[in-house]
């Protein structure tokens, strides 16, 4: 069995463009003017090239022609960055991403404004006896300010990490856009890795791992990153000033702590979030029924609470029981919903919507 997979992927990389050398580079992925766009690939040997997207319902084959390149050409398709892979007899030798560009620029597009700035800090968390990560954007003219500023914790999805809101959604370049464009105030948004503890880890395996990460990702971000950011960021330190906001598991971890701690936050947002990691037992069992008890109370305190999910995904059933046990409740929210599955051009569209509401 060994044998045989290895066989298979040494075809692959003899196949593979770039590690076979088989003359000029080709032009993949090709989007044409009418956003048609075109995928081509040299595996002289394979049998089978196909690409997937999320612009595609199915995987799509491609054609061989007389020299060994394959190709196809799909579409048109929506203006959007989207994620794309190709494969030889099965296997996946490219990713990628594919962007589409509008006829006026997007709002997720790089546009001659002021930019803010991302950087990486590490900061020691003594609650999990760990040295962790977050990646920090200032507004434009941080630098050069004195001023104090609100702050929104923005928390990533399952299988991502502290990097995925700025590389693949391009929170910072949006967040410029509309500050240049007057819809936002300047605010700095702190964007944490969201597992307490790393794949591999003890603390991560076992029947009472999801607890464990839930309850240490809460400890971690309320005892050692709020309290770093504070010493470190000119940020106002009142909970009318902090948000919390994540997509997906980050959007169950951002309505779990936030609406459990009115004490700390003004502001919640959920996009597209996976409310199975909230309230199952194995997570800690968060019971959004004892929390609403008192609906005047948390109206009285919640400045907004925004919750949107895409009607093609596969969490929408539960994210509208959501909506519905808001409304019983009487609790005063927002509950957005779009065309989109569960990727992130709805997060980033959502993040360009739900942000200018946040500190108005």
């Amino acid at each position: 069995m060994r044998a045989s997979r290895l066989t298979l992927l040494l075809a692959v990389l003899v196949a593979h463009p770039v590690l076979a050398q088989r003359g000029p580079a080709l032009r993949s992925p090709d989007v044409q003017p009418d956003r048609r766009v075109t995928f081509r690939l040299s595996a002289p040997n394979a049998t089978d090239v196909r690409v997937t997207g999320d612009f595609l319902a199915a995987p799509q084959p491609l054609t061989r022609d007389e020299r060994g390149v394959w190709s196809v050409t799909v579409g048109p398709i929506a203006p959007e960055i989207y994620g794309y892979q190709l494969s030889v007899n099965g296997v996946t030798t490219t990713r990628g991403s594919l962007v589409v560009p509008g006829a006026t620029p997007m709002f997720y597009d790089q546009r001659p404004v002021p930019h803010g700035a991302v950087e990486q800090r590490w900061y020691d968390s003594k609650s999990l006896q760990l040295t962790r990560r977050a990646f920090i954007y200032t507004p434009p003219n941080y630098a050069r300010s004195s001023e104090r500023y609100p702050v929104l914790y923005l928390l990533h999805g399952a299988g991502g990490d502290e990097s995925g809101w700025t590389e693949n959604g391009r929170a910072n370049v949006i967040l410029d856009n509309l500050m240049a464009d007057g819809k936002l105030k300047p605010l700095v948004v702190v964007m944490p890795y969201g597992n307490a503890y790393p794949n591999g880890s003890p603390q991560a395996e076992g029947a009472d791992a999801m607890r464990r990460q839930r309850e240490g990702f809460q400890r971690d971000l309320i005892e050692d990153l709020i309290p770093f950011v504070q010493a470190n960021y000119r940020v106002q330190a009142d909970r009318e000033h902090r948000a919390i906001a994540g997509l997906s598991l980050g959007g169950a971890q951002a309505l779990g702590t936030g609406l459990s701690h009115l004490d700390l936050f003004s502001r919640v947002a959920g996009l597209s979030p996976a409310l199975g990691a909230v309230t199952s037992p194995q997570a800690g069992g968060l019971d959004f029924k004892a929390l609403f008890t008192d609906s005047k109370k948390v109206n009285d305190r919640l400045k907004l609470l925004w919750v949107g999910c895409g009607t093609e995904d596969t969490l929408f059933n539960s994210v509208k029981e959501f909506d519905g046990l808001l409304t019983t409740s009487g609790i005063t929210h927002v509950f957005r919903t779009t065309d989109g599955a569960h990727t992130w051009q709805v997060w980033r569209r959502y993040l360009n919507e739900m942000a200018p509401l946040l500190f108005k």
